[in-house]
């Protein structure tokens, strides 16, 4: 006959609700464990190894070829560009001064006309001028009649003198009172030079040929000579300079070439870089390196035939001192950048890629210059890129190598990208707010 256990009393009420408390305070700890161990595995654990940023495990597979854009590189040369950050300048600026005194009666020019040397500016009164000029014809003229009465009594004396009739006295004196009525002939004749002269000063003109700033001085102003009143200001625009600086390091790919009697060729853009205004050439550079910014001064001149520059503009100068030769050509968007240098995606005859690391020696607009790495005629990636990983099967779209950006071009692609940028303006960028505290 077995033991029977007896049953446990009843638990009371407050020892329950206890119990029932603890019981759900460990399915707490037990729910934020295991949420816990989810977030571990997705924040600190690594992923799995995909194919690659932006690949698909069936094109690292050998699964659908990869559609890609490619271009054939080429062997060639690219040039060699020295860069500063200049101001264009005229060649030539004269501020008009007054030479004369008197009222101004007209002027003669519009302000921002263009000018040619010799073209009439302004008239100043030049009645008081011509008043001296006819005071200096007659006296001239009076001198002119003492002249010839005393030459003739002279050439008396003289006779008379040879007769022994006068003494030489007489003659000697008489001889003076030529010679003085000589000078004043000359002295007269100076003083209508200088009345012609004031009066041609009168009628202001062009001393170059140029481009007039706005006026300065109206009709009915009284000038004075030798004041530091201006009439007008002229600049040369045609031709007109750039003045640029360059660091001392460039020097030796400049100053040999000056002294050669060559003048490399200069190209202007705009401040953004971005449009070619005027094609110039080096004219000199200066004749020291400013200690302070270690740097030289070049100065380029433009014919500036259409005005593309405006004095005191600010612009790019690009400057032409050779090129590099015998590299592999390739357009900028084939380089690709990783952890170990720059490569290429390169096309087999198979239709697969692979990675080609590759050394650049020179880039210029276009143009990627590779000195090692890839053979010319080798088909590259240049759009696409981003799907790929060795061995990747593609199906290639290949298009010609893009020409070289030459200066003919970017100066002819100047007005559509002006046009561009007038049809469709930025858009404003929306205000950032700052973020509230609560």
């Amino acid at each position: 006959m077995g033991i029977e256990t007896p049953p446990s009393p009843p638990l009371p009420p407050a020892a329950a609700s206890r119990h029932h408390r603890r019981g759900l305070i460990w399915l707490l700890v037990i729910l934020g464990v295991v949420y816990a161990g989810f977030r571990y595995r997705q924040v600190a654990l690594p992923p799995p190894k995909a194919a690659g940023p932006g690949r698909t495990g069936a094109a690292a597979r050998g699964g659908p070829a990869v559609p890609v854009v490619a271009v054939a590189a080429a062997s060639g040369s690219v040039p060699v560009y020295l860069r500063g950050i200049g101001s264009v300048t005229p060649n030539n600026t004269v501020t008009v001064h007054p030479q004369v005194g008197g009222e101004i009666l007209h002027v003669l020019y519009r302000e921002g006309q263009f000018v040619r040397a010799g073209e009439a500016l302004l008239d100043i009164d030049p009645r008081p001028y011509e008043a001296t000029l006819a005071q200096a014809e007659g006296q001239l003229a009076h001198d002119t009649a003492l002249y010839k009465d005393d030459e003739i009594d002279y050439q008396r004396y003289l006779t008379l003198y040879q007769q022994n009739i006068v003494a030489k006295q007489q003659v000697d004196a008489q001889q003076a009172l030529v010679s003085e009525y000589k000078g004043a002939m000359a002295t007269d004749q100076a003083a209508i030079k200088a009345a012609q002269l004031n009066i041609t000063y009168s009628h202001i003109t062009a001393p170059i040929a140029g481009r007039l700033g706005l006026r300065l001085v109206d009709p009915g102003n009284v000038v004075q000579a030798g004041a530091q009143t201006s009439l007008v200001v002229i600049t040369q625009i045609q031709p007109i300079a750039v003045l640029f600086n360059l660091p001392q390091e460039d020097l030796p790919q400049v100053y040999p070439a000056l002294l050669a009697g060559q003048h490399p060729a200069v190209d202007a853009f705009d401040s953004n870089n971005t449009q070619l205004l005027a094609r110039g050439r080096l004219e000199t550079i200066d004749n020291s390196i400013d200690p302070t910014t270690g740097t030289f001064r070049c100065k380029a001149l433009f014919d500036n035939a259409d005005n593309k520059l405006f004095p005191s503009e600010f612009v790019n100068a690009r400057m032409r001192v050779g090129s590099e030769s015998g590299l592999t050509v390739v357009p900028p968007a084939a380089i690709q950048r990783g952890p170990n240098g720059s490569y290429v995606f390169a096309v087999d005859a198979q239709h697969a890629v692979h990675v080609v690391p590759v050394t650049e020696k020179i880039t210029e607009g276009n143009q990627v210059g590779l000195a090692a790495g890839l053979a010319p005629g080798t088909e590259v990636v240049i759009d696409g890129a981003d799907r790929l990983q060795d061995g990747t099967h593609v199906r290639a779209r290949v298009q010609p190598l893009p020409p070289p950006l030459t200066a003919e071009a970017l100066r002819a692609a100047a007005p559509a990208v002006a046009g561009a940028r007038t049809a469709a303006p930025a858009a404003k960028q929306p205000r950032r707010q700052s973020p509230i505290k609560h």
